[in-house]
């Protein structure tokens, strides 16, 4: 669940706490490039833009695990989840570096993919590859990593840990660790029985 349902309960809460210094980039890096500062209604605006582009970006990551599933299988779309996860915390990290506010909107979209594509894809595999007599526990695990990833996205976001001004980017870049955990762990699990079957005709490999 690290790199599924985990990347989504995390950047559905990490965003909370660093908005006043990310409407504070917005309108610095407003005034240095266009030599005015920019009304509250812009600002409000492009915050919008920040937390509900993320959306937009789930949709497309929903629309695509079904096929990404059937054509790759179940493990490797679940690697394939990782690069919009590092390419969002790339770009979300660098943004303050670059001064650009659209790296952060980007990033949001990017960071969407990654919740959308986890959260389907993990239920399958998990339910797939789980023995029926755990399949019913096996599928709480994903309403227990989107429980945990917001826990830890609101742990992340406090004062005392990354909630500040010098160390937003940081916080908003966090979703990389879960990312490269998976990239690293995933590659050794087993592909799901289902797939192997159904969509590969592979008897020996399902059993």
């Amino acid at each position: 669940g690290i790199g599924g349902a985990f990347q989504y309960g995390l950047q559905v809460s990490i965003i909370n706490s660093p908005a006043e210094y990310i409407k504070s980039f917005i309108r610095e890096t407003w005034l240095k490039r266009y030599g005015s500062s920019p009304t509250e209604e812009l600002i409000t605006l492009m915050w919008s833009f920040v937390v509900s582009i993320y959306s937009i970006g789930g949709l497309l990551g929903s629309l695509s695990a079904g096929y990404l599933s059937v054509r790759f299988g179940r493990k490797k779309a679940m690697l394939f989840t990782n690069i919009p996860a590092l390419l969002s915390a790339a770009l979300m990290g660098l943004s303050r570096l670059c001064g650009s506010f659209e790296m952060i909107i980007a990033g949001r979209i990017f960071s969407g993919v990654c919740g959308g594509l986890g959260l389907n894809i993990h239920l399958m595999y998990a339910g797939e590859c789980a023995p029926r007599k755990l399949r019913g526990l096996i599928a709480i695990t994903a309403s227990t990593a989107i429980a945990i990833g917001k826990f830890v996205g609101f742990a992340l976001g406090l004062r005392e840990v990354l909630g500040v001004d010098a160390r937003w980017p940081i916080l908003m870049a966090a979703n990389a660790l879960p990312a490269l955990i998976q990239l690293l762990t995933l590659p050794f699990f087993p592909d799901s029985p289902r797939y192997l079957l159904i969509d590969k005709k592979d008897k020996e490999g399902c059993i």
